[in-house]
């Protein structure tokens, strides 16, 4: 009887080994609490030369390098990748029948489309057409055909060249299915009228007086809002009594902390999809 109770009951830990194993358990559960928050929020940290904005995993980003680090933007860089919640304004010159599609003489007007950056595509949102457009010319909207709006990823160019036109220029837009796509394509622009050719499925090129200029939209007080962009915090609030901010991270919306007594804190720039309530 007593073997049996012997062999059927637990076996005997030691006080010090319990103690140990309470301690582990302990650091586990304070090391996955402290990690969980801090993956809750942004903060704008103040720093010499240029302020810090740390992310929810801890990275720490200074303010000229945030756009970089979202989609690769460089200041003097002849292209920009687009993402979602990005936008096209497309503004195109029109002139009189004959006359030559630069400078003031015989200028019409312009029409105005923009497209908002979908995940797989661009959606046409507001057209502003311009009455008595000459019947020869191709409405704003149909610079981009039904086809090119259908990519998942896209880069515009500013400015490209083309030697066999006459040396003319204008603004180009890349769209692709892959990111690796879209840098063949890229490599493979040092040839423009290759990946351009007429009827080209990855290629838009604007007129040369088009005008296409990169927003971003954001929501302020509750309503959408469209912004250029590189635009920072400044550029929208002044002085604010009270300022709450989020912003996107895996999927999600995260406060943004700010000293609001700080100016220097709202130098921070904006990206697509940010939330601002302020007063």
């Amino acid at each position: 009887m007593n073997e049996l109770w012997s062999a059927s009951r637990p076996p005997r830990i030691p006080h010090l080994h319990i103690a140990k194993i309470l301690l582990l358990a302990c650091l586990s559960w304070a090391f996955t609490a402290c990690a969980h928050l801090s993956k809750t929020y942004f903060q704008v940290l103040p720093n010499t030369p240029n302020y810090l904005l740390q992310s929810p995993d801890s990275r720490r980003t200074p303010f000229p390098e945030v756009l970089k680090a979202y989609n690769d933007f460089e200041v003097g860089h002849a292209w920009l990748d687009l993402e979602p919640w990005m936008e096209l304004r497309i503004e195109n010159a029109y002139y009189e029948p004959g006359a030559p599609r630069s400078g003031l003489a015989g200028f019409l007007g312009t029409e105005v489309a923009r497209y908002i950056v979908r995940s797989h595509g661009l959606d046409l949102v507001a057209v502003q057409p311009m009455p008595n457009r000459p019947n020869d010319q191709v409405p704003v909207q149909n610079l981009i055909s039904n086809a090119q709006t259908k990519f998942d990823h896209y880069r515009l160019y500013y400015e490209v060249v083309f030697s066999q036109r006459d040396h003319s220029h204008g603004s180009v837009l890349l769209g692709a299915a892959s990111q690796i796509e879209i840098d063949t394509l890229s490599a493979e622009l040092s040839h423009p009228e290759a990946v351009c050719s007429q009827g080209s499925a990855h290629c838009v090129v604007f007129p040369e007086a088009c005008s296409v200029s990169v927003e971003m939209k954001i929501i302020v007080n509750g309503k959408p809002e469209s912004v250029l962009w590189r635009s920072t915090l400044a550029s929208i609030i002044k002085q604010p009594h009270h300022l709450e901010m989020k912003r996107l991270y895996a999927g999600e919306l995260r406060p943004v902390r700010i000293n609001t007594k700080d100016p220097k804190s709202f130098l921070l720039p904006l990206l697509p999809g940010d939330r601002i309530t302020w007063n």
